[in-house]
Protein backbone atom coordinates (compact mmCIF):
# COMPACT_ATOMS: atom_id res chain seq x y z
CA UNK A 1 0.00 0.00 0.00
CA UNK A 2 2.89 2.39 1.01
CA UNK A 3 4.44 1.93 -2.61
CA UNK A 4 1.22 2.88 -4.13
CA UNK A 5 0.26 5.47 -2.30
CA UNK A 6 3.92 6.98 -2.81
CA UNK A 7 3.43 6.68 -6.63
CA UNK A 8 0.19 8.20 -6.45
CA UNK A 9 1.37 11.46 -4.47
CA UNK A 10 4.31 11.71 -7.38
CA UNK A 11 1.65 11.65 -10.14
CA UNK A 12 0.04 14.08 -8.80
CA UNK A 13 2.66 16.36 -7.76
CA UNK A 14 4.46 15.55 -11.45
CA UNK A 15 0.56 16.96 -12.88
CA UNK A 16 1.23 20.42 -11.13
CA UNK A 17 4.35 20.39 -11.78
CA UNK A 18 3.09 20.28 -15.59
CA UNK A 19 0.58 22.24 -15.35
CA UNK A 20 2.67 24.86 -13.30
CA UNK A 21 5.40 25.27 -15.67
CA UNK A 22 3.14 25.33 -18.61
CA UNK A 23 1.25 28.22 -16.93
CA UNK A 24 4.59 29.85 -15.97
CA UNK A 25 6.08 29.71 -19.39
CA UNK A 26 2.65 31.32 -21.13
CA UNK A 27 1.99 33.61 -18.50
CA UNK A 28 5.77 34.73 -18.74
CA UNK A 29 5.67 35.93 -22.52
CA UNK A 30 2.37 38.02 -21.42
CA UNK A 31 4.78 39.85 -18.87
CA UNK A 32 3.38 38.16 -16.04
CA UNK A 33 4.45 35.02 -13.81
CA UNK A 34 2.35 33.00 -12.33
CA UNK A 35 2.52 33.75 -8.92
CA UNK A 36 1.52 37.28 -9.85
CA UNK A 37 -1.64 35.99 -11.81
CA UNK A 38 -2.62 34.03 -9.17
CA UNK A 39 -2.36 37.15 -6.75
CA UNK A 40 -4.38 38.73 -9.08
CA UNK A 41 -6.80 36.32 -9.40
CA UNK A 42 -6.90 36.44 -5.54
CA UNK A 43 -7.37 39.66 -5.29
CA UNK A 44 -10.29 39.68 -7.78
CA UNK A 45 -12.27 37.53 -6.02
CA UNK A 46 -11.98 38.93 -3.07
CA UNK A 47 -11.11 42.66 -3.50
CA UNK A 48 -10.49 44.53 -0.07
CA UNK A 49 -9.09 41.25 1.80
CA UNK A 50 -5.93 41.56 4.19
CA UNK A 51 -2.61 40.11 3.35
CA UNK A 52 -3.49 37.39 5.56
CA UNK A 53 -6.51 35.83 3.73
CA UNK A 54 -4.79 36.20 0.10
CA UNK A 55 -1.17 34.69 1.46
CA UNK A 56 -4.10 31.83 2.34
CA UNK A 57 -5.82 31.59 -0.81
CA UNK A 58 -2.12 31.92 -2.73
CA UNK A 59 -0.66 29.25 -0.69
CA UNK A 60 1.68 31.47 0.41
CA UNK A 61 3.30 33.06 3.90
CA UNK A 62 2.22 36.22 4.71
CA UNK A 63 5.79 37.72 4.51
CA UNK A 64 6.16 36.12 1.13
CA UNK A 65 2.63 37.54 -0.27
CA UNK A 66 3.59 40.94 1.17
CA UNK A 67 7.45 40.83 -1.24
CA UNK A 68 4.66 39.82 -3.81
CA UNK A 69 2.25 42.25 -2.91
CA UNK A 70 4.99 45.10 -2.97
CA UNK A 71 6.13 43.97 -6.55
CA UNK A 72 2.58 44.25 -8.25
CA UNK A 73 2.11 47.99 -6.38
CA UNK A 74 5.40 49.00 -7.73
CA UNK A 75 4.47 47.30 -11.11
CA UNK A 76 0.92 49.28 -10.78
CA UNK A 77 -1.20 46.28 -10.95
CA UNK A 78 -2.30 47.00 -7.40
CA UNK A 79 -3.40 49.28 -5.06
CA UNK A 80 -2.95 48.97 -1.47
CA UNK A 81 -5.20 51.00 1.16
CA UNK A 82 -5.34 51.43 4.49
CA UNK A 83 -8.11 49.33 6.09
CA UNK A 84 -9.65 48.89 9.84
CA UNK A 85 -6.60 49.01 12.78
CA UNK A 86 -3.60 47.82 11.07
CA UNK A 87 -5.46 45.79 8.39
CA UNK A 88 -3.81 47.00 4.27
CA UNK A 89 -6.26 46.32 1.72
CA UNK A 90 -5.80 45.52 -1.51
CA UNK A 91 -7.39 46.52 -4.88
CA UNK A 92 -6.76 45.94 -8.66
CA UNK A 93 -6.25 48.78 -10.56
CA UNK A 94 -7.60 48.90 -14.59
CA UNK A 95 -3.76 47.29 -15.55
CA UNK A 96 -4.12 44.69 -12.84
CA UNK A 97 -7.66 44.00 -14.28
CA UNK A 98 -5.82 43.82 -17.66
CA UNK A 99 -3.48 41.54 -16.30
CA UNK A 100 -5.82 39.40 -14.88
CA UNK A 101 -7.83 38.70 -18.06
CA UNK A 102 -5.09 38.14 -20.08
CA UNK A 103 -3.88 35.56 -17.44
CA UNK A 104 -7.24 34.26 -17.95
CA UNK A 105 -6.92 33.66 -21.97
CA UNK A 106 -3.64 32.03 -21.56
CA UNK A 107 -4.69 29.68 -18.26
CA UNK A 108 -7.70 28.32 -20.26
CA UNK A 109 -5.97 27.55 -23.17
CA UNK A 110 -3.40 26.13 -21.24
CA UNK A 111 -5.35 24.17 -19.20
CA UNK A 112 -7.11 22.75 -21.64
CA UNK A 113 -3.88 21.58 -22.97
CA UNK A 114 -3.31 19.76 -19.96
CA UNK A 115 -6.28 18.12 -19.57
CA UNK A 116 -7.18 17.32 -23.04
CA UNK A 117 -6.15 13.59 -22.51
CA UNK A 118 -9.10 13.35 -20.06
CA UNK A 119 -13.02 12.88 -21.12
CA UNK A 120 -15.41 16.27 -20.02
CA UNK A 121 -16.77 13.02 -17.85
CA UNK A 122 -13.14 11.93 -16.45
CA UNK A 123 -11.97 15.65 -15.59
CA UNK A 124 -15.62 15.90 -13.64
CA UNK A 125 -14.45 13.15 -11.90
CA UNK A 126 -11.26 14.27 -11.14
CA UNK A 127 -12.02 17.25 -9.99
CA UNK A 128 -14.50 15.67 -7.59
CA UNK A 129 -12.18 12.99 -6.54
CA UNK A 130 -9.48 16.10 -5.42
CA UNK A 131 -12.20 18.01 -3.76
CA UNK A 132 -12.81 14.71 -1.50
CA UNK A 133 -9.19 14.76 -0.06
CA UNK A 134 -9.04 18.63 0.44
CA UNK A 135 -12.14 17.98 2.91
CA UNK A 136 -15.16 18.75 -0.14
CA UNK A 137 -13.35 22.78 -0.35
CA UNK A 138 -14.76 24.09 -3.73
CA UNK A 139 -12.57 26.61 -6.45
Amino acid sequence: MSDELQVLGRAVKQAQYKQHRALDGRLAAAGTTLAQWDALRAISRTPGASARILAGATFQSEQAFGTLAGRLTALGLIDRRPGTGRRIEHYLTPSGEEVLSTGHQIADEVLASCYSHLSPSDRTTLLALLQRIDGGAGT
